[in-house]
């Protein structure tokens, strides 16, 4: 009688292959897969947004499970990266960390590839940045008055830097030297970090950067911080007045920082986004993490987010207007 071992042992390891095969396959790259989220940056390196994002992408992204990057896409004040997230899948997956800049630029352009208000969705309020008006120490000038007299004495002869045409940095000084009635020359570059750099090296003269770009740079000879920008002193620099008080009276600019998603991204993946994004927030570990960067957390539900940014739609096309400035 042969035997019905084989039979059996054949029969048995299939089973066991097919269980092993089974496990092996709960656990292939296809199921690890996780979600990633693009968080993109519309500046380079050294941007208010970029260190805000890097701040709080990864525990942003632990709390939707899923992995939460950032890619800076530079260019153009800004809209290159607003552009490739207006025209990206409208699933939640794709945001952008958005400033006062991206308003300015439906007002600033005189042709953009998308509408900043129709385009997009406010997702959360992330914070609020303050701004300050720095001037090269060997300037020689120590007050805001000190430093609008000068510059009005010398119509031309001083230049100043930014974060590109466009920026939030371009538009705020843009619109302090149209009040001031000063002329300056005006030199982009690609980031907060390399126009206050510009500054310290003596090439520039002046710069209004975000808090973060000046903060650490208080004693140094080489840089002098002369007043805020806020309507209010700021929190991080309270000894330092602001220009409406120290020279320019009327004058305010600040800004806030938040994510936006494309139109039509389903209202609850929105909220989904919003709720993560205040929970991380309220975080008093990512809270000192931002008052490191000189940024006021903000927390607020997407429909409130959605409403401010409708008022400073207005209010950055009156800056805008004040400035003078338009870019083909």
């Amino acid at each position: 009688m042969p035997s019905t071992l084989p039979t059996l042992f054949t029969r048995r390891s299939m089973g066991a292959l097919a269980l092993a095969a089974a496990a092996l396959g709960a656990f292939s790259p296809v199921h690890a897969q996780q979600r990633v989220i693009h968080i993109v940056v519309p500046f380079g390196t050294g941007a208010v947004q970029d260190t805000v994002a890097r701040a709080f992408n990864n525990e942003l992204g632990t709390a939707l499970n899923a992995s939460a990057i950032v890619e800076n896409r530079a260019g153009a004040g800004g809209t290159v990266g607003a552009a490739m997230v207006a025209r990206a899948p409208a699933d939640g997956n794709t945001l952008v960390l958005a400033a006062a800049s991206h308003n300015i630029a439906g007002f600033l352009y005189n042709k953009l590839s998308y509408d900043p208000l129709k385009d997009f969705v406010g997702v959360a309020n992330v914070g609020n940045a303050g701004y300050v008006l720095a001037v090269a120490g060997n300037m020689g000038v120590t007050s805001t008055a000190d430093f609008i007299k000068e510059v009005k004495a010398n119509p031309g002869k001083y230049n100043y830097a930014s974060a590109g045409n466009g920026s939030a940095t371009h538009l705020a000084m843009a619109s302090f030297l149209a009040k001031a009635g000063l002329q300056m020359t005006h030199i982009p570059t690609k980031s907060t970090g390399e126009a206050v750099n510009e500054v310290l090296a003596g090439r520039v003269q002046a710069v209004i950067s975000s808090s973060i770009g000046v903060i650490g740079f208080q004693d140094d000879a080489r840089i002098k911080l002369l007043a805020s920008t806020g309507q209010q002193r700021s929190p991080f620099l309270p000894k330092l007045p602001t220009v409406a008080e120290s020279g320019l009276p009327g004058y305010a600019f600040d800004s806030w920082i938040g994510l936006l998603a494309p139109a039509g991204t389903p209202k609850a993946e929105v909220e989904r986004i919003n709720v993560a994004a205040n929970k991380v927030l309220a975080d008093p570990a990512i809270q000192e993490r931002f008052k490191r960067l000189g940024v006021e957390p903000r927390m607020q539900s997407a429909e409130e987010f959605q409403k401010l940014l409708r008022t400073d739609w207005d209010a950055m096309g009156a800056v805008v207007k004040a400035s003078g400035a338009k870019i083909d």
